[in-house]
């Protein structure tokens, strides 16, 4: 076989090769849903970074069988030196700009991204996490409860709002990770950590411990409850109704005792 033809067909394995992988990164459903903004630009990071690293991956690949395939060691040439062959100055300058380039661009894509997913808005509710050995309970300050401050295992979101998870630890290092909303961050004692997600999807999703943090660590789990504003208000006027009755029949209980 000539060597025009043999580059022929490994040229058309390759493009065959890169369509293949290209349709399969968006075919298949990697993620669960996206259900916040910051969920949508992350998945349009992914593929970007896909959609690079499948050509790269597919040439090297390529180049590599096509060298074997060509190039291979023939039966009684095993003790012989290859040709003296001289480097290629411009070759090795395009393979070394063009990686440059690409790199500098996919990290300053990924920056935009990260901004983009950090950036605050003109409005945002605040709410407080705490992990310890092996649950999650969350904090609804005065300016979220409109009274006072709230204190529940139970997690609910407005949708459509910015929320700021304040995250801090009682005991060792957790991970307060949302998969359906993209988002992870490291809970440490002795520290206040933050991220800030805007739900943008009805539906409750898995809120999970994702560092090993003891023996009950499989069982850190608990759910985020996206709900519409009417609901959120509602849910929260309940929460604060049902805590001052507690916190009234606790004190009329002590004051029959006394």
């Amino acid at each position: 076989m000539s060597r025009q033809r043999s580059l022929g067909i490994a040229f058309a394995l390759a493009v065959i090769a890169v369509a293949i992988g290209v349709v399969l990164s968006y075919s298949i459903h990697w993620f669960p849903v996206q259900a916040s903004v910051q969920a949508k630009n992350t998945d349009r990071l992914y593929h970007v970074l896909v959609l690079a690293s499948i050509p790269i991956f597919v040439i090297v690949v390529t180049v590599i069988l096509y060298s074997i395939w060509q190039f291979h060691m023939k039966p009684g040439e095993e003790l012989k030196d290859g040709p003296p062959i001289h480097g290629n100055t411009r070759l090795e300058v395009f393979w070394t700009a063009i990686p440059t380039v690409l790199l500098l661009g996919l990290v300053s894509y990924s920056f935009v991204v990260l901004h983009e997913n950090e950036k605050k808005p003109a409005r945002e509710i605040q709410i407080g996490v705490t992990g310890q050995q092996f649950a999650w309970t969350y904090q609804y300050p005065p300016s979220v409860t409109g009274g006072a401050p709230l204190n529940s295992s139970q997690l609910y979101v407005p949708k459509g709002e910015s929320v700021n998870f304040g995250m801090h630890s009682k005991d060792v290092i957790h991970a307060f990770w949302i998969p359906a909303f993209r988002l992870q961050e490291d809970v440490v004692p002795g520290i206040t950590t933050h991220y800030r997600a805007t739900a943008v999807r009805l539906g409750n999703y898995p809120v999970v411990c994702n560092l090993l943090c003891g023996l009950g660590h499989s069982l850190m789990r608990s759910t985020v409850h996206v709900v519409t504003e009417a609901q959120f208000q509602a849910w929260i006027k309940s929460q604060v109704t049902a805590g001052s009755s507690t916190a009234a029949a606790g004190s009329t209980s002590s004051g029959a005792t006394g």
